[in-house]
């Protein structure tokens, strides 16, 4: 019997390793802080019994281990995109794991659930509110309302194109360099052609949708609560993300 016994044990260790693992996979790349990975993981780990687990966690991978009983095991992230319907959908799994309302059978099968939801708003509708915002954050940086107009369309023209770009290239800032480029332009053209006023003031609205607030908040908290690796790679991240939106719009003043 007791090679039995050992077998169900270490399957059902490795089962709420797998769990542990499942969610903080959710949470980073749905664009969680690293400390809210780690200590997620860690609570979902000792409320099945296992206080003396151990996560370390940077933005492109994770590493788990038990008590020593089971090897460390480590998951690469490749992608990671902004949702926080899907960060909060995890923080509720791992209430209901801490009040014993779910086995490891039935947590990792509301994970999965939840990894495997599409995006919460489609394409369109985000392109539409990237738009709106644009036209109030011109107005909110002292444009006039005869730049509004011009500021929507360019707004949700880059929206749109840094969305398709993404899906089309590999390369990192890509998308972002040249959505820029498209809004810097069509701005120019709104100024020339006598639609719009202020040209600084139409870009600067536009571009802020594209700006990686929540990447360099963070980053920040991250060094604030002491993980200085996530904190800097994610805070290099963000620095590169400005970089190519910024090199987008001085290519189009170059040209001019």
């Amino acid at each position: 019997m007791e090679p039995s016994i050992t077998t169900d044990r270490n399957s059902i260790t490795m089962e709420i390793i797998e769990v542990c693992l499942l969610a903080g996979k959710i949470m980073l790349q749905s664009g969680a802080e690293t400390y809210r990975v780690e200590d997620t993981m860690m609570r979902i780990a000792s409320a099945y019994g296992m206080s003396n687990s151990h996560s370390y966690v940077t933005p492109t991978g994770i590493i788990f281990s038990t008590d020593g009983l089971q090897p460390a095991k480590l998951i690469r992230i490749s992608e990671r995109t902004t949702d926080l319907h899907k960060v909060a959908a995890v923080n509720n799994v791992s209430r209901t794991i801490g009040r014993g309302e779910a086995s490891p059978t039935e947590a990792y099968h509301l994970l999965k659930d939840i990894e495997n939801e599409s995006v919460l708003y489609r394409v369109i509708a985000r392109t539409c509110a990237a738009a709106l915002a644009s036209g109030c954050f011109t107005i909110m940086f002292q444009g006039g309302w005869t730049d509004f107009l011009p500021a929507v369309l360019c707004g949700g023209v880059g929206y749109a194109a840094v969305s398709l770009f993404q899906r089309l290239s590999q390369v990192r800032f890509f998308a972002e360099f040249t959505a820029s480029f498209i809004i810097g332009l069509l701005a120019l053209v709104m100024v020339l052609i006598r639609v719009g006023n202020e040209l600084d003031k139409i870009i600067i609205g536009s571009v802020m949708p594209l700006v990686p607030g929540l990447a360099i908040t963070n980053a920040v908290r991250d060094l604030m609560a002491g993980h200085l690796v996530s904190g800097l790679s994610k805070g290099a991240d963000a620095f590169l993300t400005a970089f190519a939106i910024g090199a987008g719009i001085a290519v189009v003043f170059t040209i001019m």
